[in-house]
């Protein structure tokens, strides 16, 4: 028991010092997310970025993924019930891709083969768009904002210039209507970050065995994707399948986290999925790595765009070094290598063990 209540203390105090030692605001971020639940990789890096004293969460925008858009604003809406936050915004967003369409899809796997994960349209998780599907944590009361993903990002990034992140966790569709209407919103974001494409990764997970440059995020919304890899951020990080395939949802990582008290813990330990042999934290290291950049050990450059062909590498990332990159088009990337998962996992259960920081502020207007 006083083990427990030291830990405690300690996890609050080590987030004590994050704000007394960084800057005197908060770090702005928008999350936009393809927020399936409950908890997961999505809900959980959430989790991380609006636990940390750090940061200013503006809002959570929402797009279909991997899950539907309307489940996933349900999960995000009452996660955010259970932990006490519910002045986070939350706006939905694009429910379907620019583009790719299941039934094309459909008859793509029947011409190259299988996709393992198809988000939404997964034939084992699948149900209508305007349905919840299960709902174990219980349906919210709070209720979305009354705006759409493009547009809040657009407002929040003329209010705030060269102020805010763009978290990406899911497909990027949001982010290419924004730019669409307002190409000026790249130039306007401090910098976007997310977890997306895949290279070259080292890992027995089946997913990736065949075809090591298919991830879901880009090859979800390829067009999308492309549209937004070609805009003119300021700084572009990524958090690839590469690294990811290098951290672990285990069993022992999550037992830590049952032995918090605090809502998010809670909320962590009873919605959890049982961690099995490809619980990679795909989500949770793209966000741990933007609140503590520490933790990532090594990174490089690259060039990158998604194909666009209509073929059996549709959707796959394309990247390229300094020295072949194409001439017109791309853009510089900082693409992260590797990691040091224990200060990684210490900062996953640090962040989830302490209490949920109050709003600062009233929710952005």
């Amino acid at each position: 028991m006083k083990f427990a209540l030291f830990r405690r203390f300690a996890a609050n105090v080590l987030l004590l010092c994050c704000v007394m030692c960084g800057a005197q605001e908060a770090r702005k971020i928008i999350i936009d997310q393809d927020a399936a639940g409950p908890a997961g990789t999505d809900q959980q890096s959430m989790l991380l970025l609006i636990q940390s004293p750090q940061t200013q969460v503006l809002g959570i925008t929402v797009v279909t993924g991997d899950a539907w858009l309307q489940a996933e604003v349900a999960h995000t809406l009452r996660m955010l019930e259970l932990i006490g936050r519910t002045d986070v915004p939350v706006v939905p967003g694009a429910e379907y891709p620019l583009v790719r369409q299941k039934a094309r899809t459909e008859l793509a796997q029947k011409l190259y083969g299988s996709f393992t994960w198809l988000g939404a349209w997964t034939p084992r998780l699948y149900h209508p768009p305007d349905q919840l599907g299960d709902m174990p944590e219980g349906t919210p009361t709070t209720k979305p904002a009354d705006e759409d993903a493009a547009h809040f990002l657009i407002r929040m990034l003329h209010k705030y210039p060269d102020q805010v992140t763009i978290y990406a966790g899911g497909p990027m569709t949001n982010l290419a209507l924004a730019l669409s209407i307002d190409p000026e919103v790249a130039k306007l974001a401090k910098e976007l970050v997310f977890m997306g494409a895949s290279l070259s990764p080292q890992t027995t997970d089946p997913e990736f065995t065949n075809t090591p440059r298919r991830e879901f995020n880009l090859w979800f919304d390829p067009e999308a994707a492309h549209i937004v890899l070609q805009a003119p951020w300021k700084k572009v990080v990524c958090t690839s399948v590469d690294i990811s395939v290098k951290t672990r949802m285990s069993a022992a990582l999550l037992e830590r986290i049952k032995a918090a008290h605090s809502r998010a813990a809670q909320y962590v330990a009873r919605y959890a999925r049982k961690p099995g042999e490809y619980s990679f934290m795909w989500d949770e290291l793209a966000a741990a790595a933007w609140l503590s950049p520490d933790i990532i050990t090594k990174t490089e450059t690259r060039y990158m765009d998604v194909d666009l062909d209509k073929g059996a590498a549709y959707g796959n990332t394309l990247t390229w070094s300094d020295r072949d990159k194409p001439e017109i088009g791309v853009r510089p990337v900082e693409i992260q290598v590797d990691l040091d998962s224990a200060r990684f996992y210490q900062l996953f259960v640090d962040l989830l063990s302490a209490e949920t920081p109050p709003a600062a502020r009233a929710a952005p207007q």
